[in-house]
Formats: structure tokens, C-alpha cells, sequence
């Protein structure tokens, strides 16, 4: 396959903010809001995972080397 570069979550979060900047425009057909509907789904499930792996860097990186939960 080859070396496949890995967005960051800010490089994630702006590709969703333009997919849906997109998606509100009337110029589209079906076809083309669906493919776009379909990328920004997967990129907000990508992102939601690359979120969720910084969480649990940070929930083991304590002082005392105990896990402590950052998220709520």
C-alpha cells in the first residue's frame, strides 16, 4: 500500500468544517452531498478515536504514576 499520512485532529476538525460548509451550499446533486455525507462521517468517527486515544495518554500520565481520569 505504501506510507499513508495520518491527519492530526486539528487537520480532522477543519476537513468536517469544510465538508459541512459544503453540504450547506445548494449546488450539489444527491450524489455529491452523499459522498460528502459519507467522508464526513468517517472523519468524525476517526476523529472521535484519535480524541479518545489522547484521553487515555493523558489519564496514565500522572505525577504518582496512578491513572487518573481527565474526562469528567
Amino acid at each position: 500500500m505504501g506510507t499513508e499520512k495520518t491527519e492530526s485532529i486539528e487537520e480532522m476538525l477543519t476537513a468536517i468544517e469544510e465538508t459541512v460548509g459544503k453540504l450547506s451550499g445548494d449546488d450539489l446533486t444527491l450524489e455529491e452531498a452523499f459522498s460528502l455525507y459519507e467522508d464526513g462521517v468517517k472523519r468524525v468517527k476517526a476523529c472521535q478515536k484519535a480524541m479518545e486515544d489522547v484521553e487515555k495518554k493523558m489519564q496514565a500520565l500522572t505525577e504518582d504514576g496512578e491513572l487518573e481520569d481527565f474526562g469528567e
